[in-house]
Parts: C-alpha cells; structure tokens; sequence
C-alpha cells in the first residue's frame, strides 16, 4: 500500500494534479518546510502550499527512491516511509533535495518532511514560496 500511495504521489506532483494530492493526504497531515520552523498542518494548508510549490520549481523532476521506516515527529513511533530525491530550479538556481513521506496506517501520508540544499537554494525557495502564500492569501503580507 505504501509503495503504492508513493508511486501515486510522484505521479501526482508530475502531473501537477493537486485533485490527486488531497486523496493521499491525512486530514492532519504535517509538512516540515526547510524554510519554516514549525510545520505546515492541515490538508487544507499543506495542499494550499503544494499549490504554491508547483508553480515554483522548475524543472522538478524525481531523480529516485528509498523505502523504508523511521521515527515520525508527532509521536515518536516508528511508521513505514518512502525518501523520495529530486532536483529543481528556483530563480535560476540548481536544487537538490529529499520529500521524506511517512504513511499512515490507511496508507496515507500523514507527515512530509522536505530537506533542500544549498543553503543558496533554500533561500531562494523561501522568498518565492513565501510570496506564493502571500499571493493565494494563505498567509498575511508581513509588515
């Protein structure tokens, strides 16, 4: 089932099909950005972000795929999860990067941690996913 729901979201980001996104996310799903301190919560919010994510990157592109299990933030518990490795350009600048997708029980993915490096490149993914969530009112103008 894992496997599946994997392979079902890696064709959903391909074909930047948010409709396909929601039905594999929990209703409490988390996202851990690289460029926020505390995660993103809610399938309402995470999928608002997804929005934002595929009109950023560029050329993204999933480049493999490690599945596995690991320690969930949340609680602690060991859960069955899938390290999902791509790159992407943002302003012009090379990105390389993890979606780290734990499952839940369902199936489902119930947290999501993305890791991006270099540090150049998460800067550069911060200011424009930022003003995507400005932009598609998500999150308020600072200021």
């Amino acid at each position: 089932m894992n496997a599946k729901t994997a392979d079902r979201f890696r064709t959903a980001v391909d074909d930047r099909d948010l409709g396909a996104l929601e039905e594999l996310f929990t209703e409490d799903v988390r996202l851990f950005s690289p460029v926020k301190f505390v995660p993103f919560e809610g399938r309402p919010m995470v999928l608002g972000l997804f929005g934002v994510l595929l009109r950023t990157f560029e050329d993204f592109r999933y480049v493999g795929r490690f599945d596995g299990s690991s320690e969930t933030s949340a609680d602690g518990s060991e859960s069955p999860s899938a390290v999902l490795l791509f790159r992407a350009t943002v302003n012009g600048r090379e990105i390389h990067g993890i979606d780290l997708l734990h499952f839940a029980e369902d199936g489902r993915i119930k947290e999501f941690t993305v890791m991006v490096r270099p540090q150049s490149a998460v800067h550069a993914l911060g200011e424009a996913v930022l003003a995507g969530l400005v932009a598609d009112g998500l999150v308020p103008q600072a200021g």
